[in-house]
C-alpha cells in the first residue's frame, strides 16, 4: 500500500505514466460485475487498448457475439508491477456501455479483496504509459491516498474519471492552461518560417506549401512520427488555413482518419477495384486512373464510379449500433460491395487521437512558406464513435478518397471529413477561447 496520493503519482511517473485518472467506484464496480468505464463508447478514447475482436458463442442454441479489446494493465504496490494478463475492455452496443473485465484473472499481488468487495469509496487508480501500458491502484475509502484525492478539490472529468494532471506539474496548472499558454507564446512570434522537427530532435526548415502544421508541431516540440497518442500532453493539436484573422473561414474541411478498406473488391483486389470503378485521368495525363469523389449517406450514385456510399448496423433514430457487425460500405447499382469498412476497424481509428483536440487558425505568406498562429482556439472535448456514425448517417461526415494508379504505383488516401463548421458535433463540449 502507498502512504500517500503523492508516492503513488512518483511511483507511477517513475514506470514512464505521463496521463493520470481515478475513478470512484460504485458498489457493483467489481470482479464480478466488470468495473463500468462509461456509457456509450468515449472510454475506448481514454484507455490504451488493442485492436477490438469478436468472438462467438453458442448458448440455448443461439449464438451470441462479444466484441473485446485486450489492455495491457499492470497492478502497482510498493513492492513493484505485476501483469493482468487477462484485462480487457468489453463493448456493449445494446446500452451501449464499455465495461472491464479480466483485470484479476491471473494477477500476482493483485488488490483481489478490494476488487471483489461492494465497498463504497473505493478510488481506482489509472497511470497511463505513451507506449499503452495502464499502471492500476485501488485505494480503500479510510487510506490516506484516498483522503487526500477528496482533500484536493475539483477535478476536471473525461468520461467516468477524473484527470488528475493538476497534481503533477509544478505549478498545479492543467495540460488545457499548459498548451493555451504555448500557443499563446507561438501567436506572440508572429511570422515563423517554415520548419520542421525530426525523430532526432532536431528543427529544420521546411519550405513545401503543406507545412503549417509541420511549424506548429515544431514549435510545440512534437514529432511528427505517426504515434497513436494525442499530441501534446493528452491533447491533438490541428491547424487550419485561414486567409484572415478577423473573418476565419476555413479553406478546406477537416480530414477525421484515412482507414483502408478491410474488404469488398478493393481489399481483394485493388486492380480490379480501378479498372472497374476508376476512371482515366480527367486532365488528359497518361497512365493515370483515378478514383475520387465526395461520398455522403443518402445521395446519389457518383456520375464516374456509380458508387454509392451506405451505412448498415447503426439506427439512425435510437442513435445505437444494431448490429456491432456492421460497417460503412461503397456499393454499385448491382449491389455488389466495391469496398467496406467495418465498424470495428473504424471504432479503432477513431479511438486514436479523438479525445481532446485543440484547432488552431493559421495564416501563410512568402516563398519560402511562413507561417503565423492566430488567437481564436477552438477545443473539442469529449467524443463517442456513435457521433461518428451519427454524422455519417446524415451525410455530414462523408468520404473524399484520393486514390489513383500512376505508371503503375498504386496511391491510396481513404479520407473520411466534415466541415470545419460541423467539427462541434463530434464532441461533448467545443468551445472557442480567445489567448490572451
Amino acid at each position: 500500500m502507498f502512504t500517500s496520493l503523492n508516492r503513488l503519482l512518483d511511483a507511477m511517473q517513475e514506470l514512464g505514466a505521463t496521463q493520470f485518472l481515478a475513478k470512484r467506484l460504485a458498489s457493483n464496480d467489481n470482479s464480478k460485475n466488470q468495473v463500468y468505464l462509461g456509457g456509450g463508447f468515449d472510454s475506448l478514447n481514454i484507455i490504451p487498448h488493442e485492436n477490438i475482436e469478436t468472438d462467438y458463442t453458442e448458448k440455448a442454441g443461439s449464438v451470441r457475439r462479444r466484441d473485446k479489446a485486450s489492455v495491457e494493465l499492470y497492478w502497482i504496490d510498493n513492492q513493484g508491477i505485476s501483469r493482468a494478463p487477462n484485462a480487457q475492455l468489453i463493448l456493449y452496443p445494446k446500452y451501449p456501455e464499455v465495461r472491464m473485465s479480466g483485470f484479476l484473472l491471473g494477477a500476482k499481488n493483485a488488490p483481489n479483496n478490494l476488487m471483489a468487495s461492494r465497498d463504497p469509496g473505493r478510488i481506482l487508480f489509472f497511470g497511463i504509459k505513451q507506449s499503452g501500458a495502464v499502471f492500476a491502484y485501488v485505494a480503500h475509502a479510510d487510506s490516506a491516498v484516498a483522503n487526500e484525492l477528496n482533500a484536493a478539490g475539483e477535478f476536471s472529468e473525461e468520461g467516468v474519471f477524473l484527470n488528475l494532471a493538476r497534481l503533477i506539474t509544478s505549478d498545479g496548472s492543467s495540460p488545457k492552461a499548459i498548451l493555451l499558454n504555448r500557443l499563446l507564446q507561438i501567436n506572440h512570434k508572429g511570422w515563423i518560417p517554415g520548419q520542421r522537427m525530426f525523430t532526432d530532435g532536431s528543427i529544420r526548415p521546411y519550405a513545401a506549401s503543406n507545412g503549417g502544421g509541420y511549424t506548429l508541431e515544431a514549435e510545440l516540440g512534437i514529432i511528427p512520427n505517426g504515434r497513436s497518442e494525442p499530441d501534446f500532453m493528452g491533447w491533438e493539436v490541428k491547424q487550419y488555413a485561414v486567409n484572415n484573422f478577423t473573418r476565419m473561414r476555413p479553406s478546406s474541411p477537416v480530414t477525421l482518419m484515412t482507414p483502408e478498406p478491410k474488404f469488398g473488391m478493393y481489399a481483394n483486389s485493388f486492380t480490379n477495384f480501378m479498372n472497374e470503378y476508376g476512371y482515366p485521368d480527367t486532365r488528359g495525363r497518361p497512365n493515370r486512373r483515378n478514383f475520387g469523389g465526395t461520398y455522403r449517406q443518402g445521395a446519389s450514385p457518383h456520375a464516374k464510379t456509380t458508387l454509392s456510399l451506405t451505412i448498415e448496423g447503426y439506427n439512425g433514430e435510437s442513435g445505437k449500433i444494431s448490429d456491432m457487425g456492421g460497417a460503412v460500405t461503397l456499393i454499385d447499382p448491382l449491389q455488389n460491395i466495391a469496398a467496406g469498412w467495418h465498424f470495428i476497424d473504424l471504432l479503432s481509428h477513431w479511438n486514436k487521437k479523438h479525445a481532446q483536440a485543440a484547432y488552431i487558425p493559421s495564416m501563410a505568406q512568402g516563398m519560402p512558406r511562413a507561417y503565423s498562429y492566430g488567437t481564436e482556439v477552438e477545443l473539442g472535448i469529449g467524443t463517442d464513435f456513435l457521433k461518428f456514425l451519427a454524422l455519417v448517417h446524415r451525410g455530414e461526415v462523408y468520404l473524399d478518397p484520393g486514390v489513383k494508379i500512376e505508371g503503375g504505383k498504386a496511391k491510396k488516401r481513404n479520407q473520411f471529413r466534415v466541415k470545419h463548421s460541423n467539427l462541434y458535433k463530434l464532441y461533448n463540449r467545443f468551445e472557442t477561447v480567445t489567448l490572451n
